[in-house]
């Protein structure tokens, strides 16, 4: 199992890294809607890979 606080920093890099918002905007993010931004970032990398999707 992941040490929350590793999640927390894995989930933040990656929505950050795919939709550029602010640190401080993603860390006042409720853990339910940051990891919908993160399955909703992941469904748009598999349709853009060509697995479907969008």
């Amino acid at each position: 199992m992941t040490h929350p606080a590793a999640r927390l920093r894995e989930e933040v890099a990656y929505v950050a890294y795919h939709f550029h918002w602010a640190y401080a905007d993603l860390l006042g993010l409720p853990h339910g809607e940051r990891r919908a931004w993160v399955r909703e970032i992941a469904r748009i990398n598999t349709a853009a890979a060509g697995g479907g999707g969008l």
